[in-house]
């Protein structure tokens, strides 16, 4: 049996409140193993035309390739930003059983 396919996946909200919630509602419905939330943290970044600074906290969500299309959704659906980041990074190698962890986990899926 192959290794399976585990992504690493960025996202930012303006604030501790929502990034607990979206952390929570990712684990509770088995779309992630593990979501870090580490913050404040300052985006600069240009949006409407307008250059700014902001603090953010930025939540680094542990997947697996096929549950990341659902993860997806379920995220932009529920986080406040019009166009929120959502970038994945495919693991390339790392600790077998932390991997097969991060699988078992969302294969477990119950709801």
């Amino acid at each position: 049996m192959s290794e399976p396919e585990v992504w690493q996946v960025v996202t930012t909200t303006d604030t501790e409140d929502e990034a607990a919630t979206l952390a929570a509602g990712l684990i509770d419905r088995h779309l992630a193993a593990c979501v870090q939330v580490d913050g404040p943290i300052r985006s600069t970044y240009r949006w409407e035309g307008k250059a700014t600074t902001d603090p953010e906290w930025r939540l680094t969500i542990k997947t697996t390739a096929e549950r990341y299309p659902a993860m997806a959704a379920w995220l932009i659906e529920q986080h406040s930003y019009d166009v929120p980041e959502l970038l994945a990074t495919k693991v390339v190698t790392g600790n077998v059983d932390y991997i097969g962890w991060v699988s078992d986990e969302i294969d477990d899926v119950k709801v």
